[in-house]
Formats: C-alpha cells, structure tokens, sequence
C-alpha cells in the first residue's frame, strides 16, 4: 500500500500509533513498526534518560523507522529535543503547543516533523510553520483532546480542503472499516491509539487494560476543559472532579484536585478509582487484548476486505 504517507514515513503501510502517555514504551513502538506501520514512543510521561533508554531499545528491536511523540507542554523540552537528535531519531510528532517553536530546529537537522492538531485553524497554522503532514485528532479520542469538540468525520473533509501537506486522521479509528471511512473522507493515513493502548505489547498496567476491555458507549467523556481537555473513563476520579465542577470551581481548585501523576497512577500503576484512565470512545469495540501483530493484520484485512466489497457497486 503506497501513498502520500507510506513514502513520507518509509513504511508499508499508512497507520501510526498513538505516542500515547505511558502506554507507548519501546515494546509498543517496535512492534508496530515491525507490523509495518510507524511506532511511536511516547516522550511526555518520561523523563529524560528514561527516553533516551527506551528510543536505544527501539533501535535494537526494529530495523524499521519509529518516532517520538514530544508533547511541547514539557517542562524540559530543551533536552528531549537534544536526546531525539544524539539517538538519531529521524521522525517527531509534536503536539500541544506551537509548531512554529520546534519545527525549523527539528528540520534542519533533517528530522521529519508531523504536528498534532485539532481543527482546521490550527492546521493552516501547522503548514505554514513547515510541518511534513499534520495529524487531525477529532473529539473522539482519548487522552487530550481539542476544545472545539469537533468530530473526525467533520474535521478530515474540512482540514483536507485547506492544506496541501498530507493529513492523518485520529479519533475513534480502531479497525479497516474505520481506516477506509477516515481515508474516503480525505485522510492519506490513520493514527490509532486505543486499540494498540490494549495490546499485549502496551506498557500500561494490566488493569488498564481490563477496563478497557469493559468500556461500553458513553463510559468515557471529555472534562477539564479549563486546563487540557482530556477523555476520561467514569471513575471516581472523575466523579470527583464533576462534584466538583458543582461549585464554579477555579483553575487553582481544578489544578489542585487534579495533583501530580494522576495519568501515571491510573494507566501506568493500575489504581482504577483514584487515577485519570485515558482511553477512546472507541473502546467500545475493543473486546480483547491481543499481540500487536495480530491486531495490525486484522485491520489490514478487514480494510483490504471492505475496500473490494466497495468496490463491486
């Protein structure tokens, strides 16, 4: 499968995984681009010399190309960017901030560099700030999300119009079927988090993993628009923070319940009450945990299966 993003990426097929916090390790990343897609570490739920350790035991464990997902919100940015160009890191997805901070550093020492956004505004914005392709994430996804709420069947369609770099849709894209609709509607690839968040391979704990598994429709919402929109699974954390939202609380009041490493605590260490579960709306159709490499053949099987279906009308 050859197109726009196959040959930007060198990879054989046009599917990114989310970098997703604590849950894209190296095990995650080399995987998939071993499936032939693009794996991605996820650099903003590690420190330093742990990144640096994860992206050397990629290199061991691929041959293939992989990147890292710098979330530009990092308090230490400065040396992830100097550890992604010593390791000879040769893609970066950049995402919650500006493009324009990054991009020219990133591209001169000949670095590939996808950015994240969530509408049309900030994609324009994106290609002018020299990005190679742009990711559109729509208000289905889990994790941090945009304000705007907009969807991923809206947003490829209306971002695809504007731009002339290639567009990869994100938000509630887990099988072939979701594959093929995103790249009708205009996307040129897909990047799927929460299926491969519940993947043998994932590092989050296992009973992350489980409740993925357990998550129905509408067991998920998007809160704390405040300080970073994010997609939570209905806990008691986020109970907590609906009480609270009661009360007009204060970004001060947010940011306090909220505390430090709420995300590590649920994801990574497994407390399913008292930690943020970031997931997809998509977890809905996700029923079982399973390897990479199976997971990978079966989206491909069932776009190549639909697409020839399609065809015969």
């Amino acid at each position: 499968m050859t197109n726009k993003i196959t040959e930007l990426l060198n990879i054989d097929f046009p599917i990114i995984q989310g970098g997703m916090v604590w849950v894209s390790g190296w095990k995650l990343a080399s995987a998939v681009s071993n499936a032939g897609g693009l794996g991605l570490i996820g650099a903003g739920s590690m420190y330093p010399d742990v990144l640096r350790e994860h992206i050397q035991k990629c290199k061991k464990t691929t041959d293939k190309p992989f990147g890292v997902n710098v979330p530009m919100l990092y308090p230490d940015i400065q040396k992830i960017m100097d550890i992604i160009i010593e390791e000879g890191v040769k893609i970066v997805f950049t995402s919650a901030g500006n493009p324009k901070t990054w991009t020219s550093f990133l591209k001169e020492k000949g670095i590939t560099v996808v950015h994240v956004v969530s509408s049309v505004k900030f994609a324009l914005k994106a290609e002018a700030a020299g990005v190679d392709a742009v990711v559109c994430e729509g208000f289905e996804a889990g994790g941090h999300n945009g304000r705007e709420e907009t969807t991923t069947l809206t947003l490829i369609p209306m971002v695809k119009e504007q731009v002339k770099i290639p567009v990869i849709a994100a938000g509630g894209i887990g099988s072939g079927r979701g594959m093929l609709a995103a790249m009708v509607l205009g996307a040129d690839g897909v990047q799927i988090g929460s299926k491969f968040a519940a993947t043998v391979e994932s590092s989050a704990h296992q009973k992350f993993k489980d409740i993925i598994v357990d998550v129905k429709d509408g067991d998920t919402q998007l809160t704390l628009k405040e300080l970073a929109p994010v997609r939570l699974v209905k806990n008691q954390f986020f109970n907590e923070v609906q009480e609270l939202y009661k009360t007009n609380p204060s970004k001060e009041e947010l940011n306090k319940l909220l505390g430090r490493a709420r995300a590590k605590k649920g994801m990574f260490e497994g407390d399913l009450e008292n930690g943020e579960l970031e997931i997809g709306q998509i977890a809905g159709l996700i029923h079982e945990i399973k390897p990479v490499k199976e997971v990978f053949n079966e989206i491909i099987e069932e776009f190549n299966s639909v697409k020839s279906l399609i065809h015969r009308f």
